[in-house]
């Protein structure tokens, strides 16, 4: 208290007075907030337009960049057409490609030969330009033509090696998901659901923890309601993810319904047999853990280890020699 008189330079009877001051002014707002009459309609109404506002923006924008992009694919578009590479038996394949990544856009062809065909050049470009011009180092004109091409060839390759990792992520994605998966279409049929209503359900409840899944399950419900015959759809299903397990989901299916025998029995079966196989994918990566961690306890490690233990040693070893 002695302190603080001595900073403000306020006697005891002003610091009593400024508190009470302070203390009745507290009191007055507190009360007469609970006394004042509120208005919940217009401050809804103004959170309402704010809300408003912000959507409007957001959906202008929106548009702003649909409309750029349909212009950036409609120049992809046109080249594409000019050159004719929209026309052979590797569109199909592309297609079928692009699809087990999860691009079903139709302009997901376009992109993706655009790029195939841009990519050389650029990269070849890219790497004439820093060997003749940027680069520093003296190097004979056959090294500078070898750098040139393995540019050109990694352009040509780069979209391949993106879609075939994108391809490779997303089956891992619905391994990981399609025992679970098969777990509910198990719940759904015993509950007296068909096929296309199990999969639309097993689909929505897997938006969160496997979407990649959800979808396919999804469009292949759809397909069940207007395809003439139900294998076609599930063939379709295979064609899209090119997994073995969804194969073997498939013909299952397909067998169920050839020869009648339960549904339900054979997903439980199936879904044992998938999580059991995921169980063993998991101990086999525990059990090389110890193999794959080798390498860096002798580089990382050992090094520091034997520093700590020889070090001290050393150290004496070589006060010792210097008294001789």
């Amino acid at each position: 208290m002695k302190m603080i008189l001595d900073i403000t330079g306020l006697t005891p009877e002003s610091l009593i007075t400024l508190a009470a001051g302070i203390i009745a002014f507290i009191t007055v707002y507190v009360v007469w907030q609970g006394l004042v009459e509120r208005d919940p309609l217009s401050a809804r109404a103004r959170s309402l337009g704010k809300h408003r506002d912000v959507l409007k923006r957001s959906l202008m924008a929106q548009k702003g960049n649909t409309f750029q992009r349909n212009e950036t694919v409609s120049f992809m578009r046109s080249v594409i057409t000019r050159l004719n590479l929209l026309k052979g038996e590797h569109v199909a394949k592309i297609v079928d490609r692009l699809t087990q990544a999860g691009w079903r856009s139709k302009d997901a062809v376009v992109i993706f030969l655009f790029f195939k065909l841009c990519l050389p050049f650029v990269f070849g470009g890219v790497s004439l330009l820093g060997v003749y011009v940027l680069a520093d180092v003296e190097m004979a004109p056959i090294f500078k033509v070898l750098v040139a091409l393995i540019g050109v060839i990694a352009g040509a390759y780069l979209p391949e090696i993106y879609v075939s990792n994108a391809s490779q992520k997303r089956r891992v994605a619905m391994q990981k998901g399609l025992p679970d998966a098969l777990d509910l279409m198990v719940i759904c049929t015993e509950a007296g659901l068909a096929l296309d209503a199990a999969m639309t359900r097993v689909g929505r409840e897997l938006i969160k923890s496997s979407p990649e899944l959800a979808d396919e399950f999804g469009l292949t419900a759809v397909e069940l309601g207007f395809q003439p015959e139900r294998r076609i759809a599930l063939k379709n299903l295979v064609k899209r993810t090119d997994m073995a397990t969804i194969r073997g989901v498939v013909n299952t299916l397909i067998q169920t319904e050839k020869y009648g025998t339960p549904l339900a029995q054979s997903l439980r079966v199936l879904a044992a047999e998938y999580r059991d196989e995921r169980m063993l994918k998991a101990e086999e990566k525990a059990a090389k853990l110890p193999a794959t961690l080798t390498v860096p306890l002798i580089v990382f490690i050992m090094p520091s280890l034997f520093v700590v233990l020889l070090g001290p040693a050393i150290l004496r070893a070589m006060d010792a020699l210097k008294n001789f």
